[in-house]
């Protein structure tokens, strides 16, 4: 799936909230290395690499545009480096670690066994935490299944949308983790947003989940499914005189493994 970096970054002050939320709770001292799968731009990458100064800090994505733009970013900390990979193919390093995910494995399918096969390769003192977005029964996401699904759509984008079953509830992450013998803290926040400007809510959406859509259709069908959904979303979320409101739900589960 192909990314646009600056699209993504539009909201970023919004998206950057839940990752400064997920790794206060993080307990480590001085691990050996930190991993954070689903890097993006990197900038919050950056991040990590200035808390823990004296670990192998490692961003990787599997979208090049994505590394691309990381790779370049001013500044980077001469302990941090990024790499093309897919979330699959990452095993833990030896030693005491940190792996941080943030809003990514709900593009893997089959994301919890991959929790479970990383927390019996960790070794002990290391830490897992992990955010996903919680809202895929939100209208944001009904309303563009159900537009899918229609006589019109449905030829071209048959499968293409994920739906309620790309994430758990809480209460399975949090017996995964006990199960796998970590510690964990788990956790969900539903953060009541307000955007601003054109059609926010269709703009916050062109960076994340309508992009499964993007790839599917050509420009031009692409740019009527759009005016299609954009109509539905204006009457889901009407704009107030301060801006639109947009709840968004959040999944954090952040683990020691003693």
């Amino acid at each position: 799936m192909k990314w646009d970096p600056e699209k993504y970054s539009q909201f970023s002050t919004q998206r950057d909230r839940p990752f400064f939320d997920l790794v206060a709770r993080i307990g480590a001292g001085d691990p050996a290395w930190v991993t954070d799968l689903g890097c993006g731009t990197g900038a919050l990458t950056a991040v990590l690499a200035g808390r823990w100064p004296d670990a192998a800090v490692t961003g990787l994505d599997s979208s090049e545009d994505m590394v691309r733009e990381a790779r370049g970013m001013a500044g980077v900390p001469g302990n941090l480096t990024f790499a093309r990979r897919s979330i699959q193919d990452w095993d833990p390093e030896p030693g005491p670690g940190v792996l941080v995910s943030n809003a990514a494995l709900q593009w893997v399918p089959g994301h919890e066994e991959l929790l479970e096969r990383w927390a019996k390769q960790l070794d002990p003192g290391s830490w897992i935490a992990v955010q996903v977005p919680g809202n895929f029964g939100g209208l944001s996401h009904v309303l563009m299944r159900e537009l899918a699904q229609t006589p019109r759509w449905e030829p071209a984008l048959a499968g293409v949308l994920r739906g309620e079953d790309s994430v758990s509830d809480p209460e399975r992450y949090l017996e995964l983790l006990l199960g796998a013998g970590l510690e964990p803290d788990v956790w969900e926040t539903s953060y009541q947003q307000v955007l601003t400007g054109e059609d926010p809510v269709l703009n916050w959406v062109r960076g994340t989940a309508l992009r499964p859509v993007m790839d599917a259709l050509p420009a031009a069908d692409y740019a009527a499914f759009e005016a299609e959904y954009g109509q539905l979303l204006r009457r889901a979320y009407p704009a107030k005189a301060w801006g639109t409101v947009f709840p968004f739900r959040r999944i954090f589960m952040v683990a020691q493994k003693a």
